[in-house]
């Protein structure tokens, strides 16, 4: 079966969970859970290696039926949560939301138990599960998906940082693990040839990650697996945890993330009276610029101190880190000053599920100490002006971030050439701007001027429809006095 007919196949039972009150998240979260069970007793029946013990393996769930099942699998859920390494991680938390033992029966039997999952190669198996988590996350304006990170633009990015053997990678926001996995793929199609030593540190080492959230944390964790990343009885490689709270104790030579939007951190207090109130969370830490409840800044200083010297980073941003003030303004001079900003994909509207979404993907490289600044130009790729994409209508395609990958000329970038599109600012041109406000744009916007050069009635209608959603969340999250929520990121 290819990915694509195991992702059918497994969605179709979702309908059959959403009758009995099951979101989608949850379904996923559930099917988690039983293919973990179902490939860690195909590699018992290979190895003889047993990881689940034996009163709680497949066999035990399909031999029961009715009332005796459903309470059989809450205990199982209960007690494997308590078991080291990844297996524990992935039921952490865990509760049966399968209700109905009729049910759970068919996702057992039927769906789960049909198929050889450990006979699948590892990319179809985990590009299943990636279209499951897709799906799962993106179906029916499930708010967890507004800022998932389109694949085709983690796969562009992936394509500049270009990732080697050798290297290791984290993403401090990691969600469902998108931009891991992409990097992880990247590595082996373009190093068919590993040695023993390479393998080992490409499946234990290389990949590490940390999300906040408990579903996406264990849904990361079941990715990592079926992607060859980890094994079941070992440390996960992904942590649950708040990246902002410290330092994680060690250094990597590549960073990718789309941290949470929602531009506060903030706590919910209860009285005494058990009334709820929403509190901002200003970080503290020796080792970031300065102080901010701007969860964006934030993790810009965080994902520059978690750089070795040397290391690499691509981030996804929205605009208001290029141009706020005060804090905004401290973090930007110490970047283009500590480090190499050496580009900026300034990205089009329309391909996030969050409606009328600006953001940017910034690139640099953390540099040693220097009495001068290591930025000295900045190239700035705008695929925003007169750009025109929508979710549906019009989405955005791998060919329109060619041109910039391209352009990018990740195998030598002194060999760069402006374009209408790309062009670059030294260091003076941009600590002379106001506030060193990085928005730059430079392209005529045709709509704004010609009547003829508006995109069809579709697209625009679209648009609108895009900025005044957003244009409602802002205006009810400041009467509220809340910030949006944030989410995870891939």
């Amino acid at each position: 079966m290819t990915p694509q007919q195991i992702v059918a196949k497994l969605w179709s039972y979702c309908h059959v969970l959403r009758d009995t009150g099951v979101g989608t998240l949850d379904y996923v979260e559930q099917l988690t859970f039983l293919l973990f069970l179902k490939m860690a007793d195909e590699q018992y029946q290979l190895t003889k290696v047993r990881v689940i013990p034996e009163k709680y393996d497949w066999a035990s769930l399909v031999a029961l039926d009715g009332d005796e099942l459903e309470t059989h699998y809450r205990k199982l859920l209960e007690d494997l949560a308590k078991m080291p390494g990844a297996l524990g991680a992935v039921f952490q938390k865990a509760t049966n939301k399968v209700q109905q033992p009729a049910v759970l029966r068919r996702l057992i039997v039927d769906l789960i138990g049909a198929e050889n999952w450990s006979s699948m190669d590892a990319d179809v198996k985990g590009d299943a599960y990636e279209g499951l988590l897709a799906k799962g996350i993106t179906d029916g304006g499930s708010k967890a998906g507004q800022y998932f990170t389109p694949r085709l633009l983690i796969n562009a990015i992936v394509d500049v940082m270009d990732p080697k053997p050798g290297d290791t990678i984290c993403d401090p926001a990691c969600g469902t693990g998108g931009f891991l996995l992409v990097a992880h793929q990247h590595i082996l199609d373009n190093n068919p040839i590993l040695d023993p030593d390479q393998k080992k540190h490409l499946r234990d080492e290389a990949i590490r990650g940390t999300d906040i959230g408990d579903l996406t944390y264990r849904l990361c964790v079941m990715n990592m697996l079926l992607h060859g990343i980890g094994t079941p009885t070992s440390p996960p490689p992904i942590s649950r945890d708040d990246s902002l709270a410290a330092h994680p104790g060690r250094n990597f030579s590549m960073v990718l993330a789309n941290p949470p939007f929602g531009r506060k951190s903030s706590a919910t207090i209860v009285s005494e009276e058990g009334e709820e109130s929403s509190e901002d969370l200003t970080i503290y830490r020796d080792d970031f610029w300065t102080t901010t409840s701007n969860k964006q800044l934030n993790f810009v200083q965080h994902i520059k101190t978690i750089l070795a010297i040397n290391g690499r980073a691509a981030v996804v941003l929205p605009d208001n880190v290029l141009f706020e003030a005060g804090a905004g303004e401290i973090i930007r001079k110490n970047l283009l000053s500590e480090c190499d900003v050496h580009t900026i994909l300034r990205l089009p509207t329309g391909i996030f599920y969050a409606q009328g979404v600006k953001a940017n993907v910034v690139f640099f490289d953390r540099k040693a100490a220097s009495e001068t600044p290591w930025t000295k130009e900045t190239w700035i790729y705008d695929l925003r002006t007169n750009k025109h994409f929508t979710l549906k209508q019009r989405p955005m395609t791998r060919e329109d971030l060619d041109d910039f990958v391209t352009a990018y000329s990740a195998s030598d970038r002194t060999k760069r050439v402006e374009t209408e599109r790309f062009k670059k600012f030294t260091y003076a041109d941009l600590v002379a701007r106001d506030k060193t406000n990085l928005d730059i744009t430079w392209l005529k916007d045709d709509s704004e001027t010609d009547v003829a050069d508006l995109p069809d009635p579709d697209t625009l209608i679209a648009e609108i429809i895009e900025e005044l959603n957003a244009a409602s969340t802002e205006l009810a999250a400041a009467l509220s006095g809340d910030e949006p929520a944030d989410l995870p990121a891939n």
